[in-house]
């Protein structure tokens, strides 16, 4: 089964180690006809104001610089070319990492990004930056932002549901089940759905007669049953790896990922501006902070 053809590695010079690089090729020998491209992105804004120099000397300067460096990964890669491995690599001077990588998306087609999650070592996590951000919220193709955690035959994938009557988060909510059901069929991994709905507002329970936040958690809970189980029949799922919690996703996903030991958890994001996009932007913040394994961040098609 072929899912990704067309993989996009962002490099980050700063890590000794590069989790992206690994887990592109992983995936590249799961499917066979995978092509990789290794992308880097480099500045540095001291040649830009060398006021002694030239401009053709400073130009002449930053080629030397992306010529070494794409000498760097020209190494890096070698042992995957020579396993037969379709891999190249490309390095360009730019100093807004996150634009050049969307415009190779857009024009070379790519159908996934992975970047490497950082680690904070002082506080033992791990952050977003704000290039990151960006892609989460820009990239039209997914973003996998991987860690150190494998992805073993028989492990587990955790897809993250929203029920809603927008038409655009139900468009979304197939979207994210497509895309975890063809990567666990391909990594031959269980596929598990959660579901994290709100726990009742108390002062508001107790203006409204004869409602009690009890009747407000079971009724919650029927309604999102019933949404989960309807999904679970129209992906051929099984009901026991349908997961209801009550509480927010932020909290919800990391603690069931831990319990699953989960390989991959996957998010949709409906690539709205203002107040949506800054909570899905926090919510995935929170969430890869947590989280062990990797995290897969999808869009509805039409998303640009």
């Amino acid at each position: 089964m072929i899912k990704y053809r067309n993989i996009l590695v962002v490099i980050d010079p700063t890590m000794p180690e590069q989790p992206a690089l690994q887990r592109a090729v992983e995936i590249a020998r799961l499917e066979d006809v995978t092509r990789i491209k290794v992308f880097l992105a480099i500045y540095d804004f001291s040649y830009e104001i060398t006021s002694i120099l030239s401009n053709e000397e400073r130009e002449e300067m930053r080629q030397g610089v992306v010529k070494h460096r794409a000498g760097w990964l020209a190494g890096m890669i070698k042992p995957f070319q020579d396993e037969g491995l379709e891999i190249d690599a490309k390095v360009i001077w730019h100093n807004r990492p996150f634009e050049c990588v969307l415009q190779e998306v857009n024009e070379f087609h790519h159908d996934l990004v992975i970047t490497s999650a950082h680690h904070h070592s002082l506080l033992k996590s791990f952050i977003i930056t704000p290039s990151d951000w960006h892609l989460l919220r820009k990239c039209p193709c997914p973003v996998l932002m991987t860690k150190h955690h494998g992805w073993p035959p028989g492990g587990n994938i955790l897809a993250a549901i929203n029920i809603s009557d927008d038409p655009d988060q139900l468009a979304l909510n197939e979207q994210v089940i497509h895309e975890a059901k063809v990567i666990a069929q391909l990594a031959k991994a269980n596929l598990h759905l959660v579901n994290a709905f709100p726990a009742p507002i108390v002062n508001v329970a107790l203006e409204l007669p004869g409602f009690t936040p009890e009747l407000y958690n079971d009724a919650m809970q029927q309604h999102h049953q019933t949404e989960m189980d309807a999904y679970a029949r129209k992906f051929d799922l099984s009901a026991d790896v349908v997961h209801i919690v009550e509480g927010m996703p932020e909290d919800v996903l990391p603690e069931l990922a831990t319990t699953l030991d989960a390989e991959l958890t996957i998010l949709g994001s409906v690539g709205r501006t203002g107040w949506s996009a800054a909570f899905i932007g926090n919510t995935a913040e929170r969430v890869i902070d947590s989280i062990q394994g990797d995290l897969l961040v999808v869009k509805t098609p039409h998303v640009e």
